[in-house]
This record gives structure tokens, C-alpha cells and sequence, in this order.
């Protein structure tokens, strides 16, 4: 739903970023807002950090297969597909069984469907993983809904139950987890929107710590508006400082997360696109003000790019040392021209395979700040944004 810019509300929650009264300021004669370090003890500390360590291993990201199925049936029907768990399985197969994946993908984040499903030979996808040395990960959230007292913004659901769920999944073979809320620069964002995204993502990430999952931590702020890249760099900076106050108020251990931000881009309605240089500088400019250096990775996502804008901007990133690894956990930026050269037909499965190894070795090279767009299709230079899902 559209929302005016900058619309104040009457509920003092609602103020917006960039106001003189900022969200998070508390009021005159309130106490200080006091941090505290000291990290509880967790038997799978060690293992957290080994894993996170894993996935942020050179030349290498995370391949995102954990749409739901209704997205996932989306994405069939562009094809021509009808919306079944076997045609799921079997785009999920011809993804987690491309031979040789493993030496440019260190992670794949699964639907709970998939992480239970076996190929049609009777193998676990989870086992085909662990074959070409990726670590398995699934999506714990439970989606977005609205949030109320907010200018039509939504909050991420799934904490119930969230502890015990995190335990099967570890049992099951998962060793990272990823839980996605929004912010919505057109719609504020509200301070109330913020502070229950930032809340939610530590909440998440010390119930996952405990229960042996690195959590990918993954306040998206959304593409919509036409808002100026600065305004990105802003909400950015405001929404990641509040990320980080709770997590380190929920003890979480900085050495066992990962990241999953957005690029800091203009709006998609934007009259100006910026180039992978600036959008490099923009990013990297906010992380460093925001981002400590214990964090070992961080796995950007595509954003509706296309896949090689996607590509660029990761390669623009990594021409000079950074604190931390910077990579990528594409989906569409990964999966684009993969559906497309399958079509459903056993006959291109080997085509398609090829297909991926071909966007995983370009993104692998982006993270190394070896890339170059030449000789790249045209159909890899086509944007996918789609309004409200950036994903």
C-alpha cells in the first residue's frame, strides 16, 4: 500500500527517521540505555563460530532456495508449471545436485519442505549438500503481517515455537538459519517498525544460537520509492545501530551470526541509478559505521537485481580488503536464467545445472574482486524488481 513520505502520526512510536526527535532517543530525566557484554555460556559456541567461519570461506556464498511454496509456485508458473511438491522437488533437485556447486557455494538456505526431501533416487538433499561441502540452512520465520500502531508497515511472525523448531532442524542436518523482516522507506519508516524488526532479528538470533544454528540476520530494507541514495544510507545506518543494541542485549555471539543486508541503492522509482562504484562506496561506507569487525561475513542479497548488475556491485565491493567477508546469498540473481533454460523438461536438467555453475562462478569471482560482465547473455542483464519483495 502507498504511503505518504513523512506523514507524522500521533503516536510519538510513529515519528520518522530522519526527524529531530530520532527513534531510539529516549526521553529527558529517562535512565541511559546501558549495554551489557558479557556473553552467556553456550555448549555450541564453538561450533557456531566454526560454521559461520564455513560459510564465509573464500570465493564463495550462499545459493537461497527457501522460498515458500506459493513463491516457489510463482516462480513454476513463469514456466508453465502447475504448483506441486513434485515439480518443487524437482526444480529443488536439479539445484542441490548440480555436480561441482560446492567450490562456489559454502551455504543453501532451505524451506522446511525441502530440508526433509530426498531426491527421487532416495538420497536427502541434506546429505547432497553435505556431499559438495555446503552447509545446509532453513527459513525459520513465519512471514510477514501487519503491524498495528504503524503507517502500513508489517513485522515478522515465528518467534512461538521457535526454540523447539530450531532443535528439530539441527537434528535434521541445518547448521545456519536466515528469518527476514522489511523496512519500508516509503512508509517511514516509523520507529515502532524499526524497533520490532530489530527486536525480533535478536530474539531470533539467541533462540538459533542456542539450539546450534548461526543465524543470518536480515532486516531488508525494501527497493520501493524513488527516494535518493542518501535516504537509503540513513534508514541503513538507523536501522542496523538499533540491530545491534539488541543483539548485544540478547548476549548474542557477534563471532557465530552472519548478515544479510540489502546494497544501499536509490529507490527503484529513483530518476538516477547509480553505478556499482558508488553503490560500492554508499554500502561499504554504511557497514563500517555500523558493522563490527567480530561479524565474520556478510552475504548481501541481490535486491531484484538483475544478475549481473547484482554481480557487478559484489565485485565493485571487494577491490580493496574489508573487515569482513563480503559475499552474497543470491536467489532470483542465482535461479533467473537456471529456470529459465529448464523449463520443466528433463531433457535441459544438464543445461541448467551448467547454467548455475555459470552465476555461482561469477558471483564466486565477485568475491574476490575478479569479475568482469564480458561476454555475459542478455537475458543475465535483465532487472527482476518486483515491488514490496526484493528478495
Amino acid at each position: 500500500m502507498a504511503c505518504a513520505n513523512f506523514v507524522k502520526l500521533n503516536s510519538a512510536s510513529s515519528s520518522w527517521i530522519g526527524q529531530k526527535s530520532p527513534f531510539g532517543q529516549r526521553s529527558q530525566g529517562s535512565s541511559t540505555r546501558r549495554v551489557s557484554f558479557s556473553i552467556r555460556a553456550n555448549s555450541y559456541t564453538d561450533e557456531l563460530v566454526q560454521t559461520a567461519k564455513s560459510i564465509a570461506s573464500p570465493g564463495r556464498g550462499i545459493l537461497a532456495i527457501d522460498e515458500s511454496n506459493a513463491t516457489c509456485g510463482k516462480r513454476l508458473a513463469s514456466i508453465g508449471l502447475d504448483n506441486t511438491e513434485t515439480n518443487r522437488q524437482a526444480y529443488r533437485q536439479l539445484l542441490l545436485t548440480t555436480p561441482g556447486l560446492g567450490e562456489y557455494i559454502s551455504g543453501a538456505i532451505l524451506f522446511e519442505e525441502t530440508l526433509y526431501q530426498s531426491t527421487t533416487g532416495g538420497k536427502k538433499f541434506v546429505d547432497c549438500l553435505l556431499d559438495e561441502n555446503i552447509v545446509p540452512g532453513i527459513k525459520v520465520d513465519k512471514g510477514l503481517v501487519p503491524l498495528p500502531g504503524s503507517n502500513n508497515e508489517s513485522w515478522c511472525q515465528g518467534l512461538d515455537g521457535l526454540a523447539s523448531r530450531s532443535a528439530e532442524y539441527y537434528k535434521q542436518g541445518a547448521r545456519f538459519a536466515k528469518w527476514r523482516t522489511v523496512v519500508s522507506i516509503p512508509c517511514g519508516p516509523s520507529a515502532l517498525a524499526v524497533k520490532e524488526a530489530a527486536w525480533g532479528l535478536a530474539r531470533y538470533a539467541a533462540i538459533s544460537q542456542d539450539n546450534g544454528l548461526v543465524p543470518i540476520v536480515e532486516p531488508e530494507i525494501l527497493l520501493d520509492g524513488d527516494h535518493p541514495i542518501d535516504r537509503t544510507l540513513e534508514v541503513a545506518e538507523k536501522v542496523w545501530a538499533e540491530v545491534f543494541y539488541y543483539l548485544a542485549e540478547n548476549n548474542v555471539v557477534f563471532e557465530g551470526i552472519l548478515l544479510k543486508p540489502s546494497m544501499v541503492t536509490p529507490g527503484a522509482e529513483h530518476k538516477e541509478k547509480a553505478s556499482p562504484d558508488t553503490i560500492a562506496k554508499y554500502t561499504l561506507t554504511m557497514l563500517k559505521r555500523r558493522v563490527p569487525p567480530a561479524v565474520p561475513g556478510i552475504m548481501f542479497l541481490s535486491g531484484g537485481q538483475s544478475e549481473v548488475q547484482a554481480t557487478l556491485n559484489l565485485n565493485a565491493m571487494n577491490q580493496t580488503p574489508n573487515p569482513w567477508h563480503v559475499s552474497f546469498s543470491y536467489a532470483r540473481a542465482l535461479q533467473n536464467t537456471v529456470l529459465k533454460t529448464w523449463q520443466g523438461r528433463p531433457e535441459n536438467v544438464e543445461a541448467a545445472q551448467k547454467s548455475l555453475l555459470v552465476r555461482a562462478k561469477a558471483n564466486s569471482l565477485a568475491q574476490l574482486g575478479r569479475y568482469s560482465a564480458e561476454g555475459e547473455n542478455e537475458e543475465a542483464k535483465k532487472g527482476m524488481f518486483v515491488k514490496g519483495y526484493t528478495y
